[in-house]
């Protein structure tokens, strides 16, 4: 348990940051989710509107620090990959 006045409010901040941080990881995921919807469907137009919804929401996670930078990346290219290899 926090002791000091400054230990206490930091952990108030904490709590409040990780409420905003699981919504902002929830969105996240949830975009990705749609586009691995798609793939798993082979529908590629839907896979491409659903990246192009969910490449912004990636960044901005990584921009946010709720994930890598290149975590980030990574996601967008392996997704992009997926839809590429549908139009074979």
């Amino acid at each position: 348990m926090a002791n000091t006045t400054s230990a206490k409010k930091a952990t108030r901040k904490i709590a409040r940051r990780t409420i905003v941080n699981k919504a902002r990881r929830t969105k996240m995921r949830g975009s990705v989710r749609n586009v691995e919807e798609a793939i798993q469907k082979g529908d590629r137009d839907a896979a491409i509107k659903a990246l192009r919804a969910a490449e912004p929401e990636l960044m901005k996670a990584a921009q946010q620090n709720i994930i890598h930078k290149n975590n980030a990346s990574r996601k967008v290219s392996r997704l992009t990959h997926q839809i590429a290899k549908l139009a074979k």
